[in-house]
């Protein structure tokens, strides 16, 4: 899986991001230089966190054969500070007529994501230079 960002010129921080055949733009706020036309990285980031949860539980309950209605799943993220780790909130909204038993296993499976799984392993980096 590969995901290329380039500048857009002449527009602050603005990048597009190409994944496959998708585009997304990212940004930052005009209070920090950018023109605000898209979310910041770390805002990306708590969205993948969010989509990934609510997106396996989905897949999940469907495998099984629950109707599980109406799911939202809510991130907020907060990068860590000197001296304190980064943290992020998973709050999943499910109906209140689910059975205790369905709720619970879809919380076990949200922690299954395979970006929750990423974030909470061990992560390895290989940067390197190309010129153009």
């Amino acid at each position: 899986m590969k995901a290329i960002a380039r500048r857009i010129p002449g527009a602050g921080y603005e990048h597009r991001i190409e994944v496959d055949s998708h585009r997304l733009t990212a940004d930052e706020p005009a209070d920090d230089g950018g023109t605000d036309t898209g979310p910041n990285p770390q805002e990306l980031l708590a969205a993948s966190l969010a989509s990934c949860s609510a997106i396996t539980l989905e897949m999940y309950a469907r495998r099984k054969g629950w109707d599980v209605g109406e799911v939202a799943v809510a991130v907020d993220y907060e990068p860590a500070h000197r001296g304190s780790p980064t943290r992020f909130e998973i709050v999943v909204r499910l109906p209140a007529d689910l059975p205790e038993e369905q709720r619970e296993r879809l919380m076990q499976i949200v922690a299954k994501c395979p970006v929750h799984r990423t974030l909470e392993g061990e992560v390895m980096f290989d940067e390197r230079l190309e010129l153009i």
